[in-house]
């Protein structure tokens, strides 16, 4: 009768320890259920176009065209050349600015990141001087990776001593944390 009372005990600890372990699988899942949601990313898209930008020289770059808005960090009136943060985070920018000088000579442009009307120097994007070329045309590229705050603007700006135009410009913003 003793060896049967064991046989029943090692039983329960068993099951105790089979539903321990279903209970902890479920528990996980959960977790990582919740913790992966489909959470829906805050993406700004703001394009310039031939026209929106007629300012010769140093500018910053109106944007006439929101061609993707997704979620509430980011804010952009079309037209305007500021971009609002509404939120907190860490921020992924992506640029493309192409600049124009139309007749021969010297050619130079630069493209920077202002956040409240102040140069971000780690976000400066050096142009390469071109030189005695009849149209003079290049596109800056740059993706940077920012921590912002809530309330802060943020602006794209060409830098030139040189008649340039800026065409057409793009800018994507992602709030990647």
């Amino acid at each position: 009768m003793n060896n049967c009372h064991c046989k029943q005990i090692d039983i329960l600890k068993c099951i105790a320890i089979g539903i321990t372990i279903i209970f902890l699988m479920v528990f996980i899942v959960v977790i990582i259920i919740f913790n992966n949601d489909n959470v829906e990313k805050d993406i700004l898209t703001a394009i310039a176009v031939q026209g929106d930008n007629t300012q010769l020289g140093t500018t910053t770059i109106k944007f006439s065209q929101n061609d993707i808005v997704v979620g509430n960090a980011l804010t952009h009136e079309e037209g305007s050349d500021i971009i609002s943060i509404n939120e907190t985070g860490i921020y992924q920018i992506s640029y493309q600015l192409f600049g124009i000088k139309e007749g021969a000579g010297s050619f130079n442009f630069n493209a920077v990141l202002l956040v409240n009307d102040v140069p971000v120097e780690s976000t400066f994007n050096d142009g390469p001087v071109l030189e005695d070329l009849v149209n003079n045309r290049l596109t800056l590229t740059s993706t940077v990776i920012l921590r912002l705050n809530a309330g802060n603007t943020l602006k794209l700006a060409g830098i030139s001593i040189e008649e340039i135009t800026y065409e057409k410009a793009r800018i994507d913003i992602e709030k990647i944390d």
